[in-house]
């Protein structure tokens, strides 16, 4: 009896290549020995709900379009409480997380590791009830990814996030809050604040990319002071696009349990979509909970323990 496999994908993330190759990318997973049902998503939440009602009955799930896609299929996972391996064929804009996990951009190639990839355990973040996969932020810029429209995102690609981040420069807010965060606790104002599982954010490295690892129960916190004046406002935009942190004006650190408390509701942004308004937030690492098909050659240095 072969066995079952579950394919969701999107077919407008990215320039939908996806129509392209769809044809191989269904004859791989034949080969593969898998019979597989394809479920293309139609609205916001479809794929959470597909595996939520679905996936038990699959050997494998299997999704395709950007970080967002597979942020849906990750939720659903955990609200079903699933164990079944998911395969990702990375098709969006900027696919930080995808980067991060050594994935081609090649999607025939990455359709080939999602049937035949080894397992790796990656870790997966808890904002109150909501799940992240690798990144929970708040401030300046985290509404570029879901405002920009799909047809921008689509022509311009990279292009469009940093095009649509410049016009939110005169309007940069901060926000005081307290933050807790195992054996620390801070207070200050904040234009920018990012819990993440990853070595890429919009496409930029992470300040703290040497020090990534995907599986190891902690995240990577920054967080960004508001800037006195335009120069210093100027320092903290060269820093972070030359990759260098600088004490002066951020915060950087480790934890798997965060608490932010804010003095009004602030936006977060989960996995580059829209995450509600929330004043007192905890964030919480749950450690290995994401069961990936990966090429573990190719990623052994940001995975540990296999």
């Amino acid at each position: 009896m072969k066995k079952k496999l579950l394919f969701i994908y999107n077919a407008y993330a990215g320039k939908g290549k996806i129509r392209e190759v769809l044809a191989d990318i269904l004859e791989i997973f034949a080969k593969a020995g898998y019979q597989t049902t394809v479920s293309p998503t139609l609205k916001q939440s479809d794929a959470v709900e597909i595996v939520e009602t679905m996936g038990k009955d699959y050997e494998l799930i299997v999704c395709s379009g950007g970080d967002g896609t597979l942020d849906e299929v990750v939720t659903g996972h955990a609200k079903a409480n699933l164990e079944i391996p998911i395969g990702y064929i990375p098709a969006g804009s900027t696919n930080d997380y995808a980067n991060s996990l050594c994935l081609p951009k090649n999607m025939v190639e990455a359709a080939k590791i999602a049937v035949s990839g080894q397992l790796g355990k990656c870790d997966m973040g808890l904002l109150d009830e909501s799940v992240f996969v690798y990144i929970a932020a708040f401030g300046a810029f985290t509404d570029v990814s879901y405002e920009t429209p799909q047809v921008i995102k689509n022509v311009l690609g990279h292009a469009a996030y940093i095009l649509e981040g410049m016009k939110k420069l005169p309007s940069i807010r901060a926000y005081h809050m307290r933050v807790r965060a195992n054996d620390k606790e801070i207070e200050d104002d904040f234009i920018f604040g990012m819990v993440t599982n990853s070595i890429s954010v919009g496409g930029f490295k992470n300040n703290t990319t040497a020090n990534v690892v995907l599986d190891d129960g902690l995240f990577e916190v920054t967080l960004i002071k508001h800037p006195k004046n335009p120069i210093e406002l100027q320092s903290i935009i060269s820093s972070l696009l030359i990759n260098e942190f600088d004490s002066k004006y951020m915060y950087d650190f480790k934890a798997d349990h965060i608490e932010f408390y804010p003095e009004d509701e602030i936006p977060w942004t989960l996995d580059g979509e829209f995450g509600g308004n929330r004043r007192e937030t905890v964030i919480e690492n749950h450690a290995r909970a994401i069961p990936l098909k990966l090429d573990i050659s190719k990623i052994s240095h940001l995975i540990e323990n296999q």
